[in-house]
């Protein structure tokens, strides 16, 4: 079994929960070294519902709420939940009903809380919403004080719902404006004409401060640690989020931007500076640890348009770089990556500062190790069991994910760098080509041809 991990805040630990003798027992669980390893779909839902003298361990609830839709609708889980949490406090006497559930409404109240505040989209269900509507009037027929609870709920997730919507409008709103090119921007432009990174920004720390905002604020919206924890459940559930897309997106543009503003200068000695100047913003944001903008200003430089610039890369001390290069080297499965994300961990748990903390891993890798691990180990058991040992690896990587992304940035915010950031037009691939071949002629007959037909293609 893997090791617990915890999440901070919320859960105790995301790792094997022992066995005891409190919880109810509903169908075979299997457990080993006192540890779940298995248990029937059934069984994993009764062992959710809370009773008078129980209540799941946290770690529990956080993965089985966030793996219980590889097995079934968040819908029909809550149906499920509710309908025993009332059917097991039914005796076929009236009041004796009603003293049973005001005992366990509380309970019920606690389980309700801890799914909408960490999974809130599972509640843009109407079902879901109706559901929670339905418990709050049956609560109320019990218990004034749980009632109230209920209400405070549901306005707390409304209020979190509407918050979330509008981060979704604002990434699509500076989308939209990132993606307007003004037609000045498919040709070379003399120097001073066009605004450039180095005209906002020549201090690569500061830079790399503000690309750690961004990554920790833009990519996942206010509601950081729900958000992200939507984000992967709707990977789980196989289809896209708008979450999920944000990451993907501000990942491209990053390394798009890096590409655009090497290729985009006249001079060559501009160039050169530029390649420098994001050399050391890497360096930058590797000692922060922030990996993902990392990886995006790498994947930025090491695009064909911009690693074909034989004459300005020769005007480059390029040490540093292929050190970078070298710590996030794909190989063997990143490993030399990986090992660096384990110090940045490790440096992370004994901080003393909120910059020490910071780890913003490789998003796109993390995407990946989850998704080999959903796909590579079976869900279900021969038996027909689920494989809860599978569940507790899966909750341990989003939770460590989690725990990182709760670390409230310390660097100051820069405005100017940050609306820059997110809204200066970037090429597209063919105006990178074509921005390339303008900056250092072609130099076969191939790429005659291509800039031939990229000139062609772009004014039209």
């Amino acid at each position: 079994m893997p090791p617990t991990t915890p999440y901070a805040g919320k859960f105790s630990t995301c790792g094997p929960y022992s066995n005891n003798n409190n919880h109810p027992h509903y169908g075979e669980m299997c457990y080993h070294d006192n540890s779940l390893v298995s248990a029937s779909l059934e069984a994993l839902i009764q062992h959710l519902v809370p009773t008078v003298d129980y209540y799941p361990d946290r770690s529990y609830v956080f993965t089985f709420l966030l793996s219980s839709r590889l097995f079934l609708h968040p819908y029909e889980l809550m149906t499920r939940v509710c309908h025993l949490c009332v059917e097991q406090q039914r005796s076929g006497d009236a009041l004796l009903d009603k003293i049973r559930f005001r005992e366990v409404a509380p309970k019920l109240v606690q389980l309700l809380t801890e799914w909408t505040e960490t999974f809130p989209y599972d509640f843009r269900d109407e079902r879901m919403m109706r559901c929670l509507k339905d418990m709050t009037h049956h609560v109320a027929r019990g218990d004034e004080y749980s009632w109230r609870a209920m209400q405070q709920m549901t306005q707390r997730l409304i209020k979190r719902l509407s918050a979330l919507g509008q981060y979704e409008e604002a990434v699509a709103a500076l989308n939209n404006v990132a993606n307007e090119r003004p037609a000045s921007l498919k040709t070379k432009q003399a120097p001073g004409q066009r605004n450039d990174v180095l005209s906002v920004c020549d201090d690569p720390f500061i830079m790399a401060q503000q690309l750690t905002h961004i990554e920790l604020v833009r990519t996942i919206g206010g509601e950081n640690t729900e958000t992200a924890t939507v984000c992967l459940c709707g990977f789980f559930r196989k289809r896209k989020t708008s979450n999920l897309e944000a990451y993907v997106n501000w990942f491209n543009r990053l390394s798009y931007m890096v590409a655009t503003e090497i290729c985009m200068p006249v001079k060559k000695k501009h160039r050169a500076r530029i390649i420098e100047f994001f050399i050391d913003v890497a360096q930058e944001c590797f000692n922060i640890g922030n990996f993902n903008s990392l990886m995006a200003i790498i994947t930025g430089m090491n695009m064909s348009p911009v690693s074909r610039l034989k004459k300005t890369w020769s005007k480059v001390n390029t040490d540093k770089f292929e050190i970078l290069e070298h710590q996030m080297d794909p190989s063997s499965n990143f490993s030399n990556y990986r090992t660096a994300l384990r110090g940045a961990t490790q440096r992370s748990e004994t901080a003393h500062s909120s910059q020490e903390k910071i780890v913003i891993p490789f998003f796109s890798l993390l995407i990946k190790d989850i998704y080999f691990l959903n796909e590579g180990c079976a869900s279900r058991l021969p038996n027909g069991h689920i494989n809860f040992e599978k569940l507790w690896e899966l909750a341990k990587q989003v939770s460590e994910f989690l725990v990182w992304r709760q670390v409230v940035c310390p660097f100051d915010r820069d405005r100017r760098i940050l609306q820059y950031l997110v809204t200066t037009p970037v090429f597209s691939e063919d105006e990178l080509h074509l921005a390339s071949y303008e900056s250092e002629g072609p130099e076969n007959n191939m790429e005659k041809d291509s800039r031939r037909s990229l000139r062609c293609g772009l004014k039209q």
